[in-house]
């Protein structure tokens, strides 16, 4: 297998950063007022530098901060189980030794996510800010040295990306920063230039560009397993001397790029930020002009006499100015009073807030916040509303982000052999599996499923007391499942088929036993005179 040419990596390096310029741009006036410690779009920063000097109104920082938050609840959220594994086929999962599988293979990837070494919580959450921002995010995903998964948030000025066919982003480069010590030992193998190794000898400190890319291979041999025959390519280059370090494959594309929205033919997303950015810019240049207002209203101009007035002015609070004073009518200086209406500049605000954040789906976030005295069903209804709303908005989250998110972890996970072997007859299905997402989103949405159900029942009771025969319409084991199943809880709680079957045919016969031994002393006495009356007969 022959690694991507070097010059035609360049050259296409070249260009998709071209194609990004027009981007960086629009970032970076975006984050001088939403995200101001990720302005290093246009220019590179000192690190510990002052970031906003154009920001006078934290709304859109702190809607954007409530974003990411309130995204993360609902998709990904900490301490709990968001999504499952199971098999394409549903006759596979009704067998109790597959469910038990895939609820096994759903810990060991939570385990993994969320163990202290792979940061995965944190980065997330740095996605979702950047996603609110900004509209395009990326991760990296790979196996940690000592085994496990390792995730880190890759800022979007490092990141030059292009789509497939199918608009799916398949090609990644991305440029950092290291120190030459840093590099040799991230690459003690590789083939490092000279002059990178002679940095590293006489400044360690000094920093070095480099360029990982990921994209599919044109060409590879499907029988050879090695890391340089999988489908993506992966490789680490010198950028001041382009040359190729290290060379290697993934069988999942190890970088998870997620958009909030796209535009016709753009490949990166476009932000709720973006929409309201206008208003944005206009709400800072209106607390402004308020805060000018204001010191005025506080601390007003002087108009002071043409004469009388022994100069300089003291304005400072309780200091003297000397005039002369011979029977004027009015003071020789005296404090002027513009007539401004700080209120009206108030009101003004507080329409830019909320369109701001309306546009951050903060309002949204808030319903069951604002209304705190609803009964049970006002706030199942209002969930479900709030469901629906969102479903939309972060539904493309949900394919974009975290199916190839949990994707590329079962590949590095089965790869350090973590993953434990499938059973006979899943494997002999060929061990296909769907993802089931059971977040408190996908919760709300199917909320209206197991309230149909339950509301049924309870409607069936009243005639079930005239006619119980109606209850025979109702499989409950069906119910009891399908509940289980709609509010996410873990298969390991519920027993296999074969054994609820054994333990009623157990129950059964005990129940059969024990109604046979209450009714053997009727049994005894009723043949007893069955016996008596035989012998009378024949008398």
């Amino acid at each position: 297998m022959v690694a991507p040419n070097t010059k035609e990596i360049f050259t296409r390096y070249a260009r998709l950063k071209n194609e990004r310029s027009v981007w960086e741009g629009h970032w970076e006036e975006i984050a001088e007022r939403v995200l101001p410690r990720s302005r290093i779009f246009t220019g590179e920063l000192t690190p510990g530098d002052k970031r906003t000097s154009k920001l006078y109104d934290a709304t859109a920082a702190l809607a954007c901060e409530r974003f990411a938050s309130a995204v993360e609840s609902l998709l990904t959220p900490r301490g709990a189980r968001w999504h499952q594994l199971r098999s394409t086929n549903p006759l596979l999962n009704q067998d109790h030794d597959v469910r038990l599988w895939f609820d096994q293979v759903t810990n060991i990837m939570f385990g993994h996510r969320y163990a202290p070494k792979s940061f995965f919580s944190s980065q997330m959450y740095e996605g979702y800010m950047s996603i609110g921002a900004f509209g395009t995010a990326g991760m990296f995903v790979d196996e940690h040295p000592n085994g496990g998964l390792m995730y880190r948030h890759v800022h979007l000025s490092d990141l030059y990306v292009a789509e497939n066919e199918m608009g799916r982003i398949d090609t990644v480069f991305r440029k950092f920063k290291v120190t030459a010590r840093q590099a040799l030992r991230m690459f003690e193998d590789g083939d490092l230039s000279d002059n990178l190794r002679k940095l590293a000898t006489d400044k360690p400190d000094d920093k070095i560009e480099l360029l990982h890319v990921c994209c599919p291979r044109t060409d590879r041999d499907l029988t050879a397993r090695d890391r340089k025959n999988r489908r993506f390519f992966s490789g680490y280059y010198e950028v001041k001397e382009q040359q190729l370090i290290e060379e290697g494959g993934m069988d999942e594309m190890g970088y998870i790029l997620s958009r909030y929205n796209t535009g016709p033919r753009e490949v990166y997303g476009r932000s709720p930020a973006m929409t309201v950015l206008p208003d944005i810019k206009m709400i800072n240049e209106m607390s402004k002009t308020v805060i000018r207002a204001g010191q005025k209203a506080v601390d007003p101009p002087l108009i002071i006499a043409d004469d009388g007035v022994i100069l300089p002015v003291n304005s400072k609070p309780g200091a003297a100015t000397f005039a002369r004073m011979d029977g004027r009518s009015q003071a020789p200086i005296q404090p002027l009073f513009t007539g401004a209406r700080v209120d009206i500049g108030l009101d003004m605000m507080e329409q830019r807030r909320k369109m701001i954040n309306d546009s951050f789906l903060v309002s949204l976030f808030q319903i069951l916040v604002e209304s705190p005295q609803m009964t049970a069903t006002e706030v199942l209804q209002r969930a479900q509303e709030k469901g629906a709303l969102l479903a939309p908005t972060v539904g493309r989250q949900q394919s974009e982000t975290l199916g190839p998110l949990i994707e590329r972890e079962l590949s590095v996970l089965a790869e350090q052999d973590l993953i434990p072997p499938p059973p006979p007859l899943l494997e002999e299905a060929g061990g296909e599996y769907e993802i089931e997402y059971v977040s408190p989103l996908t919760q709300a949405m199917r909320a209206p499923e197991g309230v149909g159900i339950l509301r049924t029942l309870e409607s069936v009771q009243a005639i079930a007391a005239i006619d119980p025969s109606v209850m025979d319409n109702f499989d409950a084991d069906e119910i009891t499942r399908s509940l289980a199943e709609i509010h996410g809880a873990p298969q390991k709680i519920l027993r296999d088929q074969d054994e609820v079957a054994e333990m009623r045919g157990q129950r059964q016969q005990a129940e059969m036993l024990q109604a046979g031994a209450a009714a053997a002393p009727q049994l005894a006495d009723a043949g007893l005179k069955v016996a008596q009356i035989a012998d009378m007969v024949q008398q």
